[in-house]
């Protein structure tokens, strides 16, 4: 389990191919992972991952061929900086909001502009997750926890403060880039309970 509250950012410095799914070796000397051991969880840009061979100047990780084909990680390239969140322990504050990690799918940067000194990003999103996004709500883009100002069918927008935009990966990203998106929990689970036996 996750905050969105990004704990820093790491290089992928190797892609290894294995049959079907890829290897990942992440560079992130400065995210202090000498107490890290082999089995930990990780968000990486969103997506939990299993920490191997743990050490101090970073780690490596199995992804799926599931998560490669829902996430941003199955483009991911050799040199790209990725967001680094480690798991949320009992001790912890919950400066964000709840995340498993667990990518729905990508949305799209449709554009972005200034807002004073923050700036307001507008994503799209396939209507199949778009009934999840609700103004005022949380969601979780690339491993950050935002707030939700606006939804207009298919399209939301969320306000990155500069923080934000200089300690995570979102500041880089230019119209057209897609990025990982989780809905809140809550709104899945809320879906799940209310569905009828029928369906409807």
């Amino acid at each position: 389990m996750f905050t969105g509250i990004v704990s820093g950012r790491g290089l992928v410095q190797e892609k290894t191919m294995l049959g079907g799914d890829c290897r990942l070796r992440i560079e992130c000397a400065d995210l202090g992972l000498e107490t890290a051991h082999a089995g930990d969880s990780i968000s990486v840009s969103g997506a939990c991952l299993t920490m191997l061979d743990p050490d101090a100047s970073g780690f490596t990780a199995d992804v799926s061929q599931e998560t490669l084909n829902l996430t941003s990680l199955g483009r991911i390239q050799i040199g790209q900086a990725v967001n680094l969140e480690l798991a949320l322990s009992l001790e912890d504050r919950l400066g964000g909001h709840l995340v498993s990690g667990h990518v729905d799918g990508r949305a799209q940067l449709i554009s972005r502009h200034e807002d004073a000194r923050a700036e307001r990003f507008e994503f799209g999103v396939h209507e199949s997750l778009a009934k999840y996004i609700a103004r005022k709500g949380s969601v979780c883009i690339d491993g950050v926890s935002l707030t939700v100002n606006e939804v207009d069918g298919t399209r939301f927008t969320v306000c990155l403060i500069p923080h934000t935009l200089e300690v995570t990966t979102l500041g880089s990203l230019v119209p057209g880039d897609e990025v990982n998106l989780e809905v809140d929990l809550i709104a899945r689970y809320l879906e799940r309970l209310v569905v009828k036996d029928g369906g409807e």
